[in-house]
This record gives structure tokens, C-alpha cells and sequence, in this order.
């Protein structure tokens, strides 16, 4: 669904959890499919979902509104390497969970007709540098997709006859005797699993299941901009559905690697240069490397002081058309040993420090020196 979640949900932007939670509750139970028949309520119903899954989770919530809905939602169009028969599909962020309308109308049990084929979920590491330019990656799927031998009919005549136990109704009844009176419970049909239908002639390579089990090779696109623990959708990339429904989504989860001089904090890259006192005090010019292995010359003030952070704009992530900020943390090393020359040097210094601080020393301004005692 192409409709912003916020519009969906009909509320504003602003809104609480409470508004979010109500608004999802009442047009979940106006669209369910077990309780609204007109045409286009089940993709409404996921659509509800889908919003009601993202904007009720505060993290994915905030990456949501910084993303925007085309990014969040519209990452690529996913294709695979070999094999044909296949429904193309969207590539898109979700989050979205189905189980708080069970509450409602007590689901778990399957429905007559055709059912849609479960959801996959496969957890990808990406290096961060990754994660800052976005990457396009090829993965191995292992699914079942329709059978080719039957098309996905089960039926090796790809014809299928209308159970006879249940009368294509899929559902059998069941009744039995309480002592508040005639109880009476449908199940789905053992025969023909809900569907209503059974092979003419029992497929010999799928055994009548309509399906066979594959590993696909699949080109994705990873945005600029993903972090640790968001989930991408890919429509129809998950197990195939029963014979005219449509395919479960394959969703994956993404897991951002660690890196050895970059950390990411928001929008923004940090890493950290070192620096001598004599630098520090004089001022001083160091080259600095990219995430992207690019080198910028980077000015350091002169009397700069540890751990402050300069900024190189427009150097982290790069995403929405607005890239953050590398920022660069400055550690002064004090050296473990001097020769003899930097050591008379160091200790000429100290007597200038002294000095001008009236004989105390460099610290004596910090420490407030030693005190005198009352005449």
C-alpha cells in the first residue's frame, strides 16, 4: 500500500499511543476479513496492520518519520538470478503484526479456500560502511514455490473436482451434545485441507501439494541509511500459497557489524585522531579517512582541548538527501618517553609555566597552589 501510515490510520502525526492503539482497534475490527465482505477489505486489513506496526513501536516509529514513507517502505524492486514462474514484488520495510486482532475474534484456525502462503524471515549482516551508501546484495532463498509439473494445481491433469466429503464448502460439521444444549463446530475438511478442492489426477512430483521446494539466488537492494534490527519486506518472496492465492512476503532482518574506527550515533559517523601537547597547543593539520577511504585535511585549532569534537559536514549517513556529519574526536597522547633534547625542551617550558603563573607551576592555577598559614 502506497498510502502514508499516518493516513491510513487516520490520525495526525502528533498522535499518542493511546490515539494510535484506538484508531487501530476500531478499523481493525470494521475491516477484518472475517467480518467485512466487501472487495478490498483483507488489503486494507494488512495495510491497517502494517501501519499500526510501525507507528505503535517508538524506535521504528522515529525512523519512520526521519526516513520518510517512500524510503521506508520503497527500497527496490527484488529480482532473481535463474528460474521463471515467479511473482516479481516489491522490496519495502515492515514491521507489521497480526497477532493483537486475535484478540478480537480468536484466530489461529485456518479459513475455508485457498490459504496465502506463510512469511520467511532471514537475518543479513552488513558492514557499516554498508549501511552508510546503501549496497546491493545477492542472497540464497530456500522456499517452496509453485510445483512446475501441475503449475501449482496438484493435479497432474492441472483440473481439480470439488471434494466430495465436504462438498467444496472446505468446513465440516461437527455436532455434539451439552448439557446447555446441541453444539455444533466447523473445522476445516481433512480431505481437502479447507480448499474445497481436490486433484483430479494426484500430481506424481509434488504428491498433490502444489508445491516444491527450491533455493533462488535473489538481487536486493539495501538503503543508505538501515540500522540494526529493521526489517525489509520483500512482497512474494516467501512460500507459495495455495493454488490461486498469493505468496507469503520474505522479510530481512538487518544486522549492522561493528567497525574498527567508525561509530554511528543518529545520522552522524564519529571517529578519533590523536594528537601530541605541542600540536595541541600550536595548532596543527592531520589527515583524516572517510568510512568511503577518501582523505580530507582536517585543520585542529590552535589550544584545543581533549576530547573536543570537529566536524567534517556532510560525511555520515547518507540518506533522504540530507547526509549527517563526521565527527572527529580529538585525544591528546602525552609520550611515554622523551629523548634528551625534548625533555629540556619540556623542562624549559615547565619553568616559562611557573613563571607566568607566579611560581606555582602549570597546575598551580587549577589546584590553587599551596595555602599559608595564619600569622
Amino acid at each position: 500500500m502506497g498510502a502514508d501510515y499516518y493516513d491510513t490510520l487516520g490520525i495526525p502525526r502528533n498522535a499518542d499511543d493511546k490515539e494510535i492503539k484506538k484508531a487501530y482497534r476500531n478499523l481493525a475490527r470494521k475491516f477484518h476479513p472475517d467480518v467485512c465482505k466487501e472487495a478490498g477489505a483483507e488489503d486494507k486489513f494488512k495495510a491497517i496492520n502494517e501501519a499500526y506496526g510501525v507507528l505503535s513501536d517508538e524506535q521504528k516509529r522515529r525512523q519512520y518519520d526521519n526516513m520518510g514513507h517512500e524510503t521506508f517502505t520503497n527500497a527496490s524492486k527484488g529480482s532473481y538470478s535463474g528460474g521463471g514462474g515467479y511473482n516479481s514484488g516489491g522490496f519495502s520495510s515492515d514491521f507489521s503484526g497480526f497477532g493483537d486482532i486475535f484478540d478480537f475474534f480468536g484466530g489461529g484456525q485456518r479459513r475455508s479456500g485457498p490459504q496465502p502462503g506463510a512469511d520467511l524471515l532471514m537475518r543479513i549482516q552488513i558492514k557499516l560502511e554498508d549501511a552508510v551508501a546503501g549496497i546491493d546484495r545477492e542472497i540464497e532463498v530456500m522456499h517452496t514455490e509453485p510445483c512446475p509439473a501441475c503449475s501449482g494445481s496438484g493435479s497432474e491433469t492441472k483440473r481439480l473436482n470439488t471434494c466430495p466429503r465436504c462438498g467444496g464448502s472446505g468446513q465440516m460439521r461437527q455436532t455434539a451434545q451439552s448439557p446447555f444444549g446441541q453444539f455444533v463446530r466447523m473445522t476445516p475438511c481433512t480431505q481437502c485441507e479447507g480448499r474445497g478442492k481436490i486433484p483430479e489426477k494426484v500430481c506424481k512430483d509434488c504428491r498433490g501439494s502444489g508445491h516444491t521446494r527450491v533455493k533462488r539466488k535473489v538481487s536486493v537492494h539495501i538503503p543508505a541509511g538501515v540500522e540494526s534490527g529493521m526489517r525489509l519486506r520483500m512482497e512474494s518472496y516467501g512460500e507459495a500459497g495455495d493454488y490461486g492465492a498469493h505468496n507469503g512476503d520474505l522479510f530481512l532482518e538487518i544486522y549492522v557489524q561493528t567497525h574498527d574506527r567508525f561509530i554511528r550515533s543518529g545520522d552522524n559517523l564519529e571517529t578519533q585522531i590523536e594528537i601530541s601537547p605541542a600540536q595541541a597547543v600550536l595548532g596543527t593539520s592531520v589527515d583524516v579517512e572517510t568510512i568511503d577511504h577518501r582523505h580530507i585535511d582536517l585543520h585542529v585549532p590552535a589550544g584545543i582541548q581533549y576530547n573536543t569534537a570537529l566536524k567534517i559536514p556532510g560525511e555520515g549517513i547518507k540518506r533522504r538527501g540530507k547526509p549527517g556529519d563526521l565527527l572527529v574526536r580529538v585525544r591528546i597522547v602525552t609520550p611515554r618517553s622523551v629523548s634528551n633534547e625534548q625533555k629540556e625542551l619540556y623542562m624549559k617550558i615547565t619553568e616559562l609555566e611557573g613563571k607566568n603563573s607566579g611560581g606555582g607551576g602549570f597546575f598551580s592555577g587549577i589546584m590553587g597552589g599551596k595555602k599559608k598559614g595564619k600569622k
